[in-house]
C-alpha cells in the first residue's frame, strides 16, 4: 500500500505551469450577441425598403427558424430527417385554420400548432429512431407523402389545393401588427431568441449528449447517455421549432396552400442546413439567407440565373463539407487550439472506492451467449473481487469481448445471470449500468472525433448518479481532474481525432474515470501501444488499483497481464478452463494447450 501511495504522490507532479490566455467569455459573447441582434432586427424600421423586400426578409426570418430545428437533429445528433416541411405545415394550418375557421386568437393557435408538431415529431421520432440511416431518412420522406396527401385531399379541413387566405397577424399589447416593419421585428425577436437557443444546447448536457450521440452512439451508450432518449428530444425540439417557423410565416404572409410545405420544401431546409453549416446555428441562419437571398441577387443574368445559382450551391457543398459558417470560423478554431490550460491549477482527481464489503463485486452466474447455432459464450461463470484486476484471457475467438460486451449490455445474454454490488443487472441497458458505476473502454477506441479533449470526457463525467457537484463547471473541472491524472492536461482543449493513437488511449481511460467507476472494464487497453506506453499504462492501471476500484480486463500482452493481474481467469471456445493467479493459470497444462494448440508436455 505504501508503494501505491508514493506512487500517487508522484503522479500528482503535473507538466510545468503554464499561463492560461481563456478565450472570450460567456457573458461577453451573449452581450456582443444581444446588440449585433438588436441592431439587425431595429434596421427595418429606419431604413426604407419596398414591401417586396420586406416578405423577402420574412420569409428568410421564419424559415431559418424552421432550420435551426434542423441543425438541432441533423446537426447536433446527427440523424435524418426530411419531414421538416411537415412540421412547418402543422404550425401554419393550426394558425390558419384556427384563426380564419375557428376564430380562435392568433396566440392560441400559436400554441395548438407548437403542440401539434410537437407531438407529431414526439411519436415520429419515438417510433423510428431505433432505426436510423437510410431506414429513418425513408420513413421521414414518406411522413411527408402523407402529410401532403392529407392537405390536399382532406378539403374539409384544410380547404385543400385551394388553400387558406386572410390570415391576420397577431396583436401585441393591443397594438395592430400589420405594418410589415413591425411584424418583421416580431419574426427578428423570435428568430433571436431561437438562435440563443440552439446556440446554448451543445453547452447543456443535453446538447453534449446529441453531439456523442453523433458522434459514436455506441460510446454514448455505454458512457451513460440514454441515446433514444437524446435522439427523441433532438426530434422533437427540431419539431417544434419548425411549428413556431410556420406559424408566423402564415400570419405574415396571409395565405397559405399545400404547395408551401410539401417535400420539394423540406430537401430546401435541408439543403439551407448543410449549406450553411449543420452544427452551427448561426451557419444554418447563414444558408437559408443565402438560399432565399441568392437568386434574387442573380436575377440580372436574366434567363441562366438558376442554372448559376445550382451551380454555386452545388460548389459550396462539395468544397465546403463544414459549411460556409465552417470555413468563417476557423481562424477562432486555430486559436483554440493555442490556448494552454494551468494544469498546476486543477485538483487532484479524487477516484477512492471504499471497500466495505468483502462479498464480491461482480458475480457472473451460468452466462451464456448464442448467436444462432454459434456459442460465443457457453456458460461462464466467475466471481471478480474487490479492489482486484482481473484479467480475462484466451486465444483468439474464445469469447472474451462477447463475455464483456455481455457484462456492458452490449449485447443481451441468452441465459443466466449477472450481478454488480448486490444488484441484478442482466436486464439493464449499457446506459444504466453505466448510471451504477461501471465504466468501459474499446480494442477500438472509441471517441467523439470532432469534439474536444475535455468534452470527450465531461461526457463520462455527466453519467447519472456520479458523485460530483451539479453543473457545467463541476462537469468540467472534473474531467479536467481525469485528464490530468493520465497526464493530458495540458492538452484538454485540442480535438481529440488530431492526437496520436497512444493519447486517444489515455483519452478514453480519462473519460471512464470522469464517470466515477466503482468498476472498469478495458478491452485490450494495451492494443497498438508502444513498449514505452504499455509500460505507462501498466503504471497506471497500478495506481487505479491502489485507490479500491476494480479492473476487469482483457489483453493479449502476458507480460502485462503477470505484473497487473491479481486473478487470471482463461477462455477456451465459450468455455472457462482455468482460473487462479498468474502463476497458477500461466502454467497450466489447458492453457498452454488452447494457446499453443499442442499438448501440454509437448510445449515444455
Amino acid at each position: 500500500m505504501k508503494d501505491s501511495q508514493s506512487t500517487d504522490v508522484a503522479s500528482m507532479a503535473a507538466p510545468p505551469s503554464v499561463k492560461t490566455r481563456p478565450p472570450f467569455g460567456t457573458g461577453t459573447k451573449i452581450a456582443f450577441f444581444i446588440m449585433l441582434g438588436v441592431l439587425v432586427a431595429i434596421a427595418p424600421l429606419f431604413v426604407s425598403l419596398s414591401p417586396y423586400i420586406l416578405n423577402i426578409l420574412m420569409q428568410a426570418a421564419t424559415y431559418s427558424v424552421a432550420v435551426l430545428g434542423m441543425t438541432i437533429v441533423l446537426g447536433y445528433a446527427g440523424q435524418i430527417n426530411l419531414a421538416q416541411a411537415t412540421f412547418f405545415g402543422l404550425g401554419a394550418y393550426a394558425v390558419a385554420i384556427g384563426t380564419v375557421v375557428l376564430g380562435l386568437n392568433f396566440w392560441i393557435a400559436l400554441l395548438m400548432g407548437i403542440g401539434m408538431a410537437v407531438v407529431a415529431g414526439f411519436v415520429l421520432g419515438l417510433t423510428t429512431l431505433r432505426l436510423g440511416g437510410h431506414y429513418l431518412a425513408m420513413i421521414t420522406i414518406s411522413f411527408q407523402i402523407i402529410f401532403d396527401l392529407v392537405l390536399v385531399n382532406w378539403s374539409q379541413v384544410t380547404q385543400g389545393p385551394d388553400g387558406v387566405a386572410g390570415i391576420e397577424r397577431p396583436s401585441l399589447f393591443g397594438f395592430e401588427l400589420i405594418d410589415d416593419r413591425y411584424y418583421l421585428l416580431l419574426c427578428m425577436v423570435i428568430l433571436y431568441a431561437a438562435i440563443f437557443m440552439v446556440w446554448w444546447l451543445p453547452q447543456t448536457r443535453t446538447g453534449r449528449g446529441m453531439r456523442a450521440v453523433r458522434e459514436n452512439e455506441l460510446a454514448a451508450e455505454v458512457s451513460g447517455i440514454n441515446t433514444l432518449r437524446v435522439k427523441v428530444v433532438a426530434f422533437t425540439m427540431s419539431a417544434g421549432l419548425a411549428g413556431v417557423g410556420g406559424a408566423f410565416y402564415a400570419a405574415g404572409f396571409a395565405y397559405i396552400s399545400p404547395d408551401n410545405f410539401n417535400f420539394t420544401r423540406s430537401i430546401e431546409f435541408l439543403t439551407m442546413v448543410l449549406l450553411g453549416g449543420a452544427q452551427s446555428a448561426f451557419g444554418g441562419v447563414l444558408g437559408t439567407s443565402l438560399l432565399i437571398l441568392l437568386p434574387e441577387w442573380l436575377r440580372f443574368l436574366k434567363e441562366v440565373y438558376l442554372a448559376v445559382y445550382g451551380l454555386a450551391v452545388i460548389l459550396i457543398m462539395v468544397f465546403l463539407p463544414a459549411g460556409i459558417w465552417g470555413l468563417l470560423r476557423a481562424p477562432l478554431d486555430r486559436r483554440r487550439k493555442r490556448l494552454t490550460i494551468d494544469v498546476d491549477a486543477i485538483a487532484a482527481l479524487d477516484l477512492t472506492v471504499p471497500i466495505d464489503d468483502q462479498s464480491p463485486i461482480l458475480q457472473i452466474n451460468d452466462v451464456r451467449k448464442y448467436f444462432g447455432g454459434v456459442k460465443a459464450v457457453d456458460g461462464v461463470s466467475l466471481q471478480v473481487a474487490r479492489g482486484t484486476v482481473h484479467a480475462l484471457i484466451g486465444p483468439n475467438g474464445s469469447g472474451k469481448t462477447t463475455t464483456l460486451n455481455v457484462l456492458n449490455g452490449i449485447y443481451s445474454a441468452t441465459s443466466g445471470s449477472i450481478t454488480f454490488d448486490s444488484t441484478g443487472i442482466t436486464s439493464m441497458s449499457p446506459h444504466e449500468r453505466a448510471g451504477l458505476g461501471i465504466g468501459r473502454t474499446f480494442q477500438n477506441i472509441r471517441l467523439f472525433p470532432t469534439m474536444s479533449v475535455v468534452e470527450n470526457v465531461m461526457i463520462g463525467a455527466q453519467r447519472a448518479n456520479n458523485p460530483i457537484e451539479p453543473g457545467r463547471e463541476a462537469l468540467r473541472q472534473r474531467a479536467l481532474s481525469a485528464l490530468k491524472f493520465v497526464e493530458m492536461a495540458d492538452k484538454a482543449e485540442l480535438i481529440v481525432q488530431n492526437l496520436p493513437y497512444g493519447h486517444q488511449r489515455l483519452v478514453e481511460i480519462a473519460r471512464a474515470l470522469a464517470g466515477h467507476p466503482r468498476l472498469l472494464l478495458l478491452d485490450e487497453p494495451a492494443a497498438g501501444l508502444n513498449q514505452t506506453e504499455k509500460k505507462e499504462l501498466g503504471d497506471l492501471l497500478k495506481r487505479l488499483s491502489g485507490h479500491g476500484l476494480t479492473i476487469f480486463l482483457i489483453e493479449h500482452d502476458i507480460g502485462l497481464i503477470e505484473q497487473i493481474s491479481d486473478k487470471i481467469t482463461v477462455l477456451n471456445f465459450g468455455k472457462k478452463i482455468a482460473e487462479g493467479t498468474p502463476q497458477e493459470v500461466l502454467r497450466h497444462p489447458d492453457v498452454i494447450t488452447a494457446y499453443l494448440g499442442a499438448p501440454a508436455h509437448a510445449a515444455t
